[in-house]
């Protein structure tokens, strides 16, 4: 089989906000082969200019409003026109030589709808990659792999499909799961498919999990908690059986507690906490007013 960075196979697909030049450099740098369509929910026209400057895009979109990255990475996958379409993290760093093994690993099995390689740190360290669905169970055992097994979820942030695939089995990204969650989402109704989702130990990636690029240390934390929140709720919400709508009733049950202990905290000046909370209850509220008040 010919390496896929010497033919127009294969398309990547990157979402970026905020993400400094330096950081998606170093990523585009590694990949340059490929067809690029990149989605810049910033609307970052500097940031633009810098990377066209350096860098062959096939496409290069900026989004006035950001409408998250399920929306950006449903936006650039439909522009893709090729066999295999790759959806990269800005911050996931993989060569050619590891892209071509998830080509091969997607062609060899033919029920896989989604091949993912195995991340590591730039420590070198075993981090997440793939494992159970939510629901069965937590997701923060890093797989000891021998060669390729079959996972219920793999990391959103480096996924492999066949393009034509998409279409036939409808693998967009729910675009109601603004940051977290769409990714197990999307492996749920692969498995609902009895299709299968491969990650293989013969392909690797380099990831930093969950390093959001807002500097502002205190939009930082609602970002993360307030989209979490949500996004969790929603996620349970969906499935909507009888363990899951429990796990929503739970966490209705703490949001009193959550307005005491938001309380404390700002009386106690313990401003980081009282964000932290605030992200949380706003994040319930608006999970509440979208789904549970209809």
């Amino acid at each position: 089989m010919k390496n896929v960075n010497n033919t127009e196979s294969l398309t990547i697909v990157i979402v970026l906000f905020k993400e400094p030049f330096d950081l998606i450099n170093e990523t585009l740098q590694n990949i340059s082969g490929f067809d690029i369509i990149i989605i810049d929910n910033d609307d970052n026209h500097q940031l633009k200019k810098k990377i066209l400057k350096e860098f062959k895009i096939h496409k290069y979109i900026l989004n006035k409003k950001n409408n998250g990255f399920s929306a950006g990475y449903n936006q650039g996958i439909k522009l893709s026109t090729t066999k295999f379409t790759l959806v990269l993290g800005p911050d996931c760093l993989i060569s050619p030589k590891d892209i071509n093994v998830l080509v091969k690993k997607i062609s060899l099995y033919q029920d896989a709808l989604i091949v993912s390689p195995t991340a590591y740190d730039k420590k070198n360290e075993l981090t997440y990659s793939g494992g159970p669905l939510p629901e069965n169970g937590k997701m923060d055992k890093f797989l000891e792999l021998e060669g390729d097994v079959c996972v219920e979820s793999a990391l959103g942030a480096c996924m492999l499909f066949r393009t034509l695939d998409i279409q036939k089995y409808d693998l967009l990204f729910d675009e109601n799961f603004f940051l977290y969650f769409s990714d197990v989402d999307l492996c749920r109704k692969i498995k609902i498919l009895n299709k299968s989702i491969i990650q293989t130990k013969e392909a690797i990636c380099i990831h930093q999990h969950g390093n959001i690029k807002v500097k502002n240390k205190f939009k930082k934390i609602y970002i993360r908690e307030f989209n979490y929140t949500h996004d969790m709720l929603y996620y349970f919400f969906k499935i909507k059986n009888k363990q899951n709508l429990e796990i929503i009733k739970n966490f209705q049950k703490k949001i009193k507690s959550l307005y005491i202990l938001l309380g404390l905290r700002f009386f106690t000046f313990k401003y980081f906490d009282f964000i932290k909370i605030y992200s949380r209850i706003s994040g319930y509220n608006k999970f509440k007013s979208r789904y549970l008040n209809k």
